[in-house]
C-alpha cells in the first residue's frame, strides 16, 4: 500500500502576467475537476511559507480539493516592483482575477491570511460571483501595514539607520526572515496599501459564507470579530493559543477551516 507523503512538493511556478506586465507566480495541485481553493498568503510570506510548509495544501488535497496557490506581487517568485502605485488594493484584486481567468476557473473557494485575507474581503466584495465561500484568517481591521512608519523603514533599507518604532521593526524583522524577500519592494507595498479607499466597509460586507479566524493572542482579535459580526453569513473562530505570526501553522485552524469549506451552501 502506498503511504501518502507528509511533505507536499512545490512544483515550478507557472507565471501569469499582471495588467502592468509583472510576472505573478502560481502553483497548482490536485485534480483540475475538483473544487478549487485559491490560497493567498500574508505580508512578507509566500505560497510555500504560508500554505505548503504549514500543511494546508496537504490537508486540502486529502479533503478532495484542488489547490491553486499564488505568490502575491512583491513576494516569493513573483516580480517585486518598487513603485508603490503597483501595490494598490485594486491591483492586488486584479491579479487574482487574471489568475482565475488564465486557469479558466469561473469561481473558487478563497483562503487568505493577513494581507491575503484583507485582499480576500475586497475580492469577495468586488467579484462576488467568483468566490463561493471563504476563510479569512488574521484579517487586518483596516488598511494593511498602515502602522508601518515608512520614513524609518526607508532609512533602514537605504543605510541601516536604526528603527525606533517597535511595530515598524517587527515588519522589517518579518520581511528579513526570508532571504529572497526584497525589503524595498515590501516597503513600497506598505505605502501602496494606503492609496485609495481600502478600509473594510462594515456597512457593505461580502455576502458569501465566510469563516473569520484570528488567534486568541492576536492584538486584532476583537476587531476581526467585529468584521465577522458585520458579515451576514460570517462565522468566527478564535484560534486557541496563537498570535498573528504563528496562527497559520495551527492544526485547530486547519481542521476547522477545512470542515467549514466542506459544508453544504447555507450551512
Amino acid at each position: 500500500m502506498e503511504i501518502p507523503s507528509l511533505v507536499t512538493e512545490v512544483p515550478p511556478p507557472t507565471f501569469i502576467m499582471s495588467a502592468e506586465g509583472d510576472r505573478i507566480a502560481t502553483y497548482s495541485w490536485g485534480d483540475p475537476d475538483a473544487p478549487t481553493v485559491l490560497c493567498v498568503h500574508g505580508f512578507a510570506s509566500s505560497c510555500k511559507d504560508n500554505w505548503v510548509s504549514t500543511g494546508w495544501v496537504r490537508d486540502l488535497l486529502r479533503a478532495g480539493f484542488r489547490v491553486l496557490g499564488v505568490d502575491q506581487r512583491g513576494h516569493g517568485a513573483s516580480d517585486k516592483p518598487h513603485d508603490p502605485r503597483q501595490y494598490s488594493m485594486p491591483a492586488l484584486v486584479a491579479d487574482l482575477q487574471i489568475v482565475l481567468d488564465t486557469y479558466l476557473i469561473d469561481s473558487a473557494i478563497y483562503v487568505g491570511y493577513s494581507l491575503g485575507a484583507r485582499v480576500g474581503w475586497q475580492f469577495a466584495l468586488e467579484c462576488g460571483d467568483r468566490v463561493t465561500r471563504a476563510v479569512l484568517g488574521g484579517i487586518p481591521d483596516g488598511r494593511p501595514l498602515a502602522r508601518m512608519q515608512l520614513d524609518q523603514a526607508r532609512a533602514y533599507a537605504d543605510d541601516g539607520t536604526p528603527v525606533t518604532d517597535r511595530v515598524t521593526m517587527n515588519y522589517i524583522t518579518l520581511a528579513e526572515r526570508v532571504e529572497t524577500n526584497d525589503l524595498r519592494a515590501l516597503i513600497a507595498l506598505g505605502e501602496g496599501m494606503r492609496l485609495g479607499d481600502s478600509d473594510p466597509d462594515l456597512a457593505h460586507p461580502p455576502q458569501q459564507p465566510i469563516l473569520f479566524a484570528t488567534g486568541s493572542e492576536d492584538a486584532i482579535l476583537e476587531r476581526s470579530r467585529l468584521l465577522a459580526e458585520a458579515t451576514p453569513n460570517g462565522t468566527f473562530f478564535e484560534i486557541p493559543g496563537r498570535h498573528h505570526f504563528n496562527a497559520p501553522g495551527s492544526r485547530d485552524f486547519r481542521r476547522t477551516a477545512i470542515e467549514y469549506l466542506g459544508a453544504e451552501p447555507g450551512q
